[in-house]
Parts: C-alpha cells; structure tokens; sequence
C-alpha cells in the first residue's frame, strides 16, 4: 500500500482535502510530492513513483479510499488525482482447466529456471498457447519495452482528461496481419487491476496504428503443483472511456508436451 503518512501531508500541504472532486481532479507534480515528503527517511515514504504505484484497489492510500479517488498520469512527471472507478475486477475463472497440446516437437528446459511473469508468458507463446487463445496463427512478438504515448483524450465518469508522453510498458505485445494483441502479465492472482494498465497501451497502438487492439490479462498460478496459465481477453466498447472497459474471454489451461 502506498505510504498512508506521506499522502496524508501531500493532501494537507496542498489543500487536497479541501477541492472539490465532483467538479474535476486535482492535479499535482512530482517535485510538489518530492518537495512534500523531503524531511521522510524511508524512500517508500518520499518517492513519487512508489507512491503513485497504486495497481489495485487495495494499494491505495487510506485517503484516497476513503474519499473514492485514485491517480493517473497526465505526461511524465504530472499526476490526476480524481474522483472514480479507475479498478476493473478480475473475474476467477471456474471453468475446467483445459489440457493444451504444445504444438512444439520439443520441451522447453530453459522455462524450468526461474519464476518471473515474463518467463511464462514467453513459455505461453513458444507453445502457441497465445496464438491458439487469439484465434491468430500470424501473431508475432514486436513489442516489448519501455515506449511514449501519443497526446490523446478520454473520459471517465465526469472528468475530460488529456494526456502525453506518459511511460508505458507491456509484458509483450504481438502484430499479426490484422491485429495487435498487447498483454498484461502477473505472477500472482489478482482480484483487480488498475484500468490505466490496459488502457494506456491500448490508446497508444490505437493511435499508432491502424490494425485493431486486444488487450489481455494473464496469469500463471501454480495448483496442485502445477503451472496453470490464466487468460482474460478484455475490451473497450468506447475507445475514449476508461471505464467501457468489459471482459470478452477467458480460459485456463495446462500446457502438456508430447
């Protein structure tokens, strides 16, 4: 959870408590959370980016909870603090865990070192277990890394936003002839995710080019010894609203080599 004594003098400090949310967000900078927070020792106390990290619902501020915020980027270095539903659930998924066929001809003996999200995700892809889910033999990693987005504006709730050049970075993303497919990867279960997550990168390669966008959610989890990989397909049915966002798919799978 975000530092709960540091967000407490940043509201203070800047007369947070006193702005009215109902009309539009607040907007704060890093240097005024830097400058805020420079007598804390602990880095997770003074750091703008630890306390801006908020993925989920439960990593949020007690201030922000009690008052129903949560924070986006504006560009780099400029926040939104702003009334909302910025979280999108994460529906379990219920359904029998299905045996996937690898279509290699051979085991992959490097996935058995190491345990880190993109590692199974890569795992999902050699096996054309992510090929397979999107229903695209041509997809193709292109994507990775740190990018830029592009200026865009979008709605949520009652707040117009405008934002660019904010920093956004996908597990992976892959183009196939008339597709980009761009996934979130985690390593643990989720319950909820932050929206921005999905949304920022899916405005940016909407932008950037002119094939349709999936977004995607995946997770290993290991059960009964096992690793079980999870996969959401999620949507915008508006593309300018942050919170049309709705789930299309899903499906867990065992990934056995013959």
């Amino acid at each position: 959870m975000a530092s709960n004594k540091a967000w407490d003098k940043i509201f203070r400090d800047y007369g947070i408590n006193n702005h009215d949310f109902d009309k539009g967000p607040f907007e704060l900078s890093a240097n005024q959370i830097k400058k805020s927070c420079q007598t804390f020792m602990e880095t997770a106390d003074k750091e703008p980016r630890i306390l801006c990290k908020q993925d989920t619902r439960s990593d949020r501020p007690a201030v922000f909870v009690k008052k129903g915020l949560f924070i986006l980027p504006k560009k780099n270095g400029i926040y939104y603090i702003l009334k909302g539903e910025g979280y999108v659930d994460v529906p379990d998924i219920t359904t029998p865990i299905e045996n996937y066929t690898s279509k290699l001809d051979f085991e992959l003996e490097s996935s058995k070192i190491g345990d880190s999200e993109m590692q199974f995700l890569d795992f999902a892809y050699a096996n054309s277990l992510i090929r397979t889910f999107m229903n695209d033999p041509s997809l193709v990693l292109t994507i990775r890394g740190r990018k830029y987005t592009p200026p865009f504006s979008f709605n949520v709730g009652i707040n117009s936003l405008n934002t660019e050049s904010v920093q956004t970075e996908v597990d992976a993303g892959y183009e196939g002839k008339n597709s980009i497919v761009l996934i979130e990867a985690k390593n643990f279960s989720a319950t909820d995710v932050i929206i921005r997550q999905l949304y920022y990168p899916f405005r940016q390669w909407s932008e950037n080019t002119s094939k349709k966008v999936y977004t995607i959610f995946f997770e290993k989890r290991v059960i009964n010894n096992e690793n079980i990989f999870y996969i959401w397909q999620f949507e915008f049915t508006d593309a300018k609203n942050y919170n049309s966002i709705k789930p299309v798919k899903s499906g867990r799978y065992r990934i056995i080599n013959v």
